[in-house]
């Protein structure tokens, strides 16, 4: 992607208005916060000491907006003591730059770094940075600093306290979560009567697994229907698969695919219907017609062999989903939750913690790690934006280096985003605030009324775009400069070319100290082909000998696939939108690629669809089999690491050894999905092979493709392709 077409799809994702469910109730929760803050401390107090109040209410009320699993006072609580700590130590070595310098820049570091923890510890974090770098203007003294910081912890206290007397859709997130998973696997199903190989993605799942992860506390408090339908969800997905493929379910046409179509339907039917249930806390009823479809007639019934054995196991655990759709009815009891492992998956506790950060930021304390080239960025950021500041002929100088640090993020279209979104939403909120100031006149009653009202839209329209919320935040910043007595024909013009050169310092530290993922995406897809290798053998091994022990193997192999994948697509969808040459994959070769590890990943979810009971006949020659898709897959991870041409002569000696032997010891579904492996692993060796003269060709190629792309929407020729 050239720059020109980079920078266009930065402006549109940064003015997007994202769809996203609207939550008035908690955003007036956590507006109601701001205001318990801001009226006794003007009241008893001063705009000096409201504003502090307001600071740190709002920063704790935000941050409970992030989608996290923990508990939200948690999260309220803990962004009120980082900012207040931030604040005093500020203070302590405000006053020189030998002093403050350092400790800013050790600060923004590390907030940096907790990005290595999730997205929701690193945008805390970051607003820790920008309160450290505000309230050193607002003490004179120790003492008032420490009256300031406790101001500041008793916002975040505040909201905690809202949050446990108020609570608002207790374990929504979690609810979403699962329900999202069932969902997902209900739509699969629907696609599947049409296109018997349709993709799945497995975000959802992983999304609920998460969500499932609980602390003990929360373990002790966790409502009942919340503990077994994701592992429902999870054994449900392979077997409408196995049902649907034409190769070892249903055939391709005939009575029989019409019945795997009824299946398929009552199936979705019935997910979705628990999906509500369980998002909504209500009963749902299922129609009858999905009831009676999930009937299987012994002498009936059209389907045989594997596909029968598949229509039949999903039958099983659709009746299960039905208790769970049905759950609350009158004259019914839920059926007990049967959790998919005999032990809860545990979350640590806040003190816990620490050695699971301590080994995250470790891991990531690397140079070519994104998160610490993005702590790096941040710490000289943060303190060149403060030198220049405090050079420049303007008060509130520390807006440069807030902005900067508000908007950087690890990867390079987030941070060009939201330096458009925060400049497009800081001129509209400065504008909107501006005339009301001028309308009404000086009044710091009325300026921390509307400070409220503010946060609030802001808290509300949180997740409908970062653009529209800066926006009342902007506004909520004019506010509480007017109730603390500054004029606005001095704030809003500083503060518009602040956030202006603060947006372009962040933007400039990107250029400057890249992570870009172009070139890391033959590492990302050699480790997802290395663990999905993995995943296969563990498939086979259970064939060969099915045990308790293999069962658990298998299990570990495929939530590291998972998390495999979903690295390559985060990294592959990064690259997509940035402005770098293609190096070691073309993106036709990586789309071409990952197209054939999926084709890998399906055969295998498909044999395991059909695993063999503990007192089943194991299958010797799976094992075979196994050793050599493991081996093979580990070299050629290195392979495609290396840029070498991978081999799959192990694999091929294997399925040759096996012709003679029977198929599949009694089922046909092992040998036909090592088949299916096999020529996805021949599909992935046409992607990534190449000669030195075609990487060449492939190269040049590459870029007149992207010339081409970019000369066609130049001419308005690509906007009716990308319309459809």
């Amino acid at each position: 992607m050239t720059w020109l077409r980079a920078l266009r799809e930065v402006v549109r994702s940064g003015l997007t208005i994202e769809e996203a469910r609207l939550e008035p109730l908690l955003a007036l929760r956590t507006a109601v916060g701001v205001a318990l803050v801001i009226g006794p401390a003007l009241w008893l107090a001063s705009p000096a000491y409201a504003a502090s109040a307001a600071l740190g209410a709002y920063s704790a009320g935000a941050a409970t907006f992030q989608r996290t699993w923990r508990p939200r006072k948690v999260i309220a609580l803990g962004a009120g003591v980082g900012l207040a700590l931030g604040t005093f130590l500020g203070y302590l070595a405000a006053g020189r730059l030998a002093t403050f310098l350092p400790l800013l820049a050790v600060w923004a570091f590390a907030a940096g770094m907790a990005w290595a923890v999730g997205s929701t510890a690193g945008i805390v974090a970051a607003t820790t940075v920008g309160s450290m770098l505000v309230t050193v203007t607002l003490p004179t003294s120790i003492g008032r600093a420490l009256e300031h910081a406790g101001i500041i912890a008793l916002g975040g206290v505040a909201q905690a306290l809202l949050i446990l007397l108020f609570p608002i859709r207790r374990w929504g997130a979690h609810r979403d979560a699962l329900a999202d998973a069932l969902a997902a696997v209900a739509d699969y199903a629907r696609r599947l009567r049409h296109d018997p190989t349709a993709p799945f993605d497995p975000e959802p799942l992983m999304t609920a697994r998460d969500a499932a992860a609980v602390t003990p506390s929360q373990a002790r408090t966790r409502p009942s229907v919340l503990h077994g339908p994701r592992g429902l969800a999870e054994r449900i997905r392979p077997v409408v698969a196995a049902l649907a493929d034409p190769g070892v379910g249903a055939p391709p046409e005939g009575p029989g695919r019409d019945r795997a179509r009824e299946l398929l339907d009552a199936a979705a039917e019935v997910l979705d219907a628990a999906a509500r249930s369980i998002r909504r806390g209500t009963p749902a009823e299922v129609s009858p017609g999905s009831t009676d479809a999930l009937c299987v007639d012994e002498e009936h019934e059209v389907l045989e062999g594997p596909a029968r054995q598949a229509a039949e196991r999903l039958v099983e655990l659709l009746g299960e989903a039905l208790e769970i759709a049905r759950c609350g009815t009158p004259g019914r009891t839920a059926a007990p939750p049967v959790p998919e492992d005999a032990q809860v998956l545990v979350r640590p506790t806040m003190f816990r913690l620490v050695p699971v950060v301590v080994r995250a930021v470790r891991r990531e304390l690397r140079r070519d790690s994104p998160v610490f080239r993005h702590a790096v960025r941040l710490a000289a950021v943060a303190t060149l934006g403060y030198l220049i500041a405090a050079r420049l002929p303007v008060g509130h100088g520390y807006w440069v280096p807030i902005t900067s640090v508000m908007v950087m993020r690890p990867d390079f279209h987030q941070t060009y985003a939201r330096a458009v979104a925060r400049l497009a939403g800081t001129l509209a909120g400065v504008a909107l605030a501006t005339g009301m100031v001028r309308a009404l006149g000086p009044d710091a009653q009325v300026f921390g009324l509307l400070a409220v009202v503010s946060a609030g839209l802001s808290f509300m329209l949180n997740r409908t775009g970062y653009a529209y919320s800066q926006c009342f935040t902007a506004a909520y910043v004019v506010f509480l400069l007017g109730m603390g007595g500054q004029a606005w024909e001095q704030t809003v013009p500083e503060r518009v070319v602040l956030t202006l050169l603060g947006g372009a310092l962040a933007m400039l530290a990107y250029v400057v100290f890249p992570a870009w993922e172009t070139p890391r995406l033959p590492g990302r897809l050699a480790d997802w082909l290395a663990a999905e290798g993995r995943y296969a053998a563990a498939v086979l091994r259970s064939y060969a000998e099915p045990t308790r022990e293999h069962h658990a193997d298998l299990r570990r192999a495929l939530l590291a696939s998972r998390e495999a994948r979903a690295a390559w697509q985060e990294a592959y969808d990064r690259a997509r939108q940035e402005p770098v040459r293609p190096r070691g994959l073309t993106s036709r070769e990586a789309e071409e690629a990952q197209e054939a590890i999926k084709g890998f990943d399906r055969a295998a979810m498909l044999m395991e669809s059909h695993l063999p009971r503990a007192d089943s006949r194991p299958v010797p020659e799976a094992e075979r089999l196994a050793e050599a898709l493991e081996a093979d897959t580990v070299q050629a991870a290195v392979d495609v690491r290396e840029h070498r041409n991978p081999d799959w002569a192990r694999v091929e000696e294997a399925l040759h050894a096996w012709e003679g032997a029977a198929a599949g010891g009694g089922s046909p579904v092992v040998r036909r999905g090592a088949e299916m492996q096999k020529r996805a692993l021949e599909a992935l060796a046409t992607a990534v092979s190449r000669t030195p003269l075609e990487r060449d060709v492939g190269s040049a190629r590459e870029e007149q493709r992207v010339r081409v792309a970019a000369a066609a929407e130049g001419d308005g020729s690509g906007s009716a392709h990308r319309g459809g």
